[in-house]
């Protein structure tokens, strides 16, 4: 900055006048902020929970566990960190900063920055609405789960019938409790079967406590924020020292922390790396945008960005050791399990083998199959699925079959066994609040766009209301016997795709059309310092091209893919692959890829062409008004000389007709 200039005119001093860098002259007037009546956070510590929050969900704890699983372990810390640093930082430090600086919702940002780029505002909102339908559903499950926690045995403990329902034999207890307690999920996507009452109660309870906790925007929200945000972080801390003292825990933490170097070589690792740490700061929905709108222009957005994003990339982490420690306990039970499985079989299939006193091991199982294979068709047909320890740990699992599932069989198996209950509550208790924290920012992306657009003009209660019975409804098809399905379409291609075109249009829209020497002088008004050489390098040419790369695999990937789908199948007692999604099906998996992204091209369309002019006053328009012209230090001084030259003339002309007045 260069040095201030006082300035005395009339008795007024002129301050506040710089000099910037670029060597052009300007003058920061600080809006009043008090004259709005927009609501704030009550505190710094509410609007950091809140976007903590929204960044930090189910993803979190059962997406990225499973992408360390499947991409070689620690290895995969690797590029998951160089793109964090490249890809994830320098978007989510653009939401803020224009959140900030503008005090408007994701559609008036984008108006007022160019009312060309109208679309990207409309596409942000069109994609939270999609993610709010099918997210709050997860919930309902979890609440599901949570009430069905409260009594001893756990329902999922052990199978119905006393060994007469061949599908829990087949499968396993939690196995079984999901697909056919819970879910009660029908073979396949066409097959729709109706309503499953106790989903279709347990979504209307998700719906009704979102509605609750937002219906008086942040001044709810954020009251409930205090809860959703940090409860989780106390069951995982709970669930850590749980897990790190079960037997087998090093086994499943040596398999996350020590890397398979060769799978760096793979594209595909890199490729999952830059989507999961993109994906899980919640860029592009329109959410940060909308809470860092409530903040005052006089706050550091830098730093923020840079501390959320660390915590929840560390949140991570964290959870993928508590995961680990409880899946290397897991892998070492399943194996011991299968082990002595294979035992009785021998001693009841093998001449001799009980008497010998011979004991199956994890060194020897193998060469005992070897060697009685073809004496006994029992012991040629035993599977050995789970019987190897590594085999158990490297079966990738993630998504709800991790939680409902994998993670709950586990959780059954912790000692003292009368505990069970107790742990299922805190872990379910915590994906719900999880969820609850990131619907949160997910429908802010879509209120406070509609009303600081003046497209709803009532009540912000009416429309939180309107808004959580319509998504209800529609996200009935989820309470379907087939609604695991279209969760699965949902959650693969609406909160995808769409989110990486949206935010490679925000950077360049921002960078180059808004301009980055409007935008560091807006960070330096807002935080005190421009950006440095790492926010210009990033935001100007490795983001944006990181973000192509990314786009252009992801293409070529779907393209030379056929769409499938897994689904249950009651009669094997597993997960199958049912083939491809039949056409309609497929169909909406396109319309989830580009409805959102349609609003780009239309809006910017009808805005060109005149069809949808924009009416409002964009940010350009309002500078000039506030500050009509470029005054210069010079300008100011030449205007000051010229003022006191006029009275310095006054004066002079007052004494001489004095002096006249004297004179005889």
């Amino acid at each position: 900055m260069g040095d201030e200039v006082i300035i005395e005119q009339n008795g007024v001093e002129l301050s506040n006048v710089e000099e910037g860098p670029t060597g052009k002259e300007k003058i920061d007037i600080e809006e009043d902020e008090s004259a709005d009546d927009r609501p704030a956070w009550d505190n710094k510590i509410q609007y950091l929970l809140s976007q903590i929050g929204f960044a930090v969900g189910l993803g979190n704890v059962w997406r990225f566990p499973y992408l360390c699983q499947r991409n070689g372990g620690g290895a995969f810390l690797i590029p998951y960190l160089i793109m964090l640093v490249i890809e994830g930082i320098p978007i989510f430090h653009l939401e803020l900063a224009i959140g900030q600086r503008i005090r408007k919702g994701s559609i008036d940002v984008w108006n007022q920055i160019n009312p060309l780029l109208g679309g990207v505002g409309v596409a942000m909102v069109a994609v939270s609405f999609l993610v709010a339908l099918y997210y709050n559903v997860i919930i309902g499950w979890c609440a599901f789960y949570f009430f069905n926690s409260f009594q001893a045995p756990l329902p999922w403990a052990t199978c119905p019938g006393n060994g007469t329902v061949l599908e829990c034999e087949k499968s396993s207890p939690t196995a079984y409790f999901w697909y056919r307690e819970a879910l009660d999920t029908s073979e396949s996507i066409e097959d729709g079967g109706g309503i499953n009452w106790k989903m279709m109660l347990c979504i209307f309870t998700a719906w009704l406590i979102v509605c609750v906790c937002m219906i008086k925007g942040i001044k709810s929200s954020g009251k409930a924020i205090y809860f959703t945000a940090t409860f989780p972080y106390v069951v995982l801390l709970i669930f850590f020292f749980r897990g790190v003292t079960l037997e087998g825990a090093g086994d499943g933490l040596a398999f996350l922390f020590i890397p398979r170097v060769e799978k760096l070589a793979d594209p595909i690792v890199w490729l999952e790396a830059a989507t999961q740490i993109f994906f899980s700061l919640s860029v592009a929905f329109g959410g940060l945008i909308s809470f860092s709108s409530y903040n005052p222009r006089k706050n550091n957005c830098t730093r923020d960005a840079v501390v959320v994003a660390i915590i929840n990339s560390g949140t991570s982490i964290f959870a993928s050791i508590v995961i680990f420690s409880v899946l290397g306990f897991k892998a070492l039970t399943d194996s011991r399990k299968c082990l002595q499985e294979f035992q009785v079989v021998m001693d009841n299939n093998v001449p001799d083998f009980a008497s010998q006193n011979m004991t199956v091991t994890a060194s020897n199982y193998m060469d005992l199959w070897g060697t009685y294979n073809t004496t006994d068709t029992a012991v040629r047909d035993f599977n050995f699925g789970y019987c190897s320890k590594e085999g158990n740990l490297n079966n990738a699992v993630g998504g709800t079959g991790l939680a409902f599932v994998v993670f709950t069989e586990a959780m059954n198996q912790f000692y003292p066994l009368e505990m069970g209950p107790f742990w299922s509550i805190l872990f379910f208790l915590m994906l719900a609040n999880l969820g609850l924290s990131s619907m949160f920012g997910t429908l802010e992306g879509v209120i406070t766009p509609l009303r600081d657009a003046g497209i709803w003009k009532w009540r912000k209660e009416f429309l939180v209301v309107l808004l959580c019975v319509v998504c209800f409804l529609i996200g009935l098809i989820f309470a379907q016997y087939s609604g695991s399905y279209w969760l699965d379409i949902f959650n693969d291609y609406s909160g995808t795709f769409p989110l990486l075109i949206i935010a490679f249009f925000e950077n360049i829209a921002i960078v180059y059309v808004y301009g980055l020497n409007r935008l560091s002088d807006d960070l330096l008004y807002m935080t005190g310092s421009r950006p440095n050489i790492y926010w210009k390098v990033t935001w100007m040419f490795l983001t944006p091209v990181s973000m192509l790369v990314i786009f252009g695999a992801t293409i070529y990937t779907e393209a030379t893919r056929t769409i499938t789908y897994k689904g249950w199948d009651s009669a094997l007692g597993q997960v199958v692959d049912k083939g491809p999604y039949p056409w309609w099906g497929e169909m909406m998996c396109y319309v989830l890829i580009c409805l959102p992204t349609l609003f780009i091209p239309l809006v910017f369309v009808l805005r060109l062409t005149g069809l949808m002019p924009y009416r409002g006053e964009t940010l350009k328009a309002k500078q000039k008004r506030t500050v009509p012209g470029a005054i210069s230090k010079q300008n100011l001084v030449t205007d000051s000389l010229k003022m006191r030259f006029s009275d310095l003339k006054a004066h002079s002309t007052e004494d001489s007709d004095s002096v006249k007045a004297m004179l005889p």
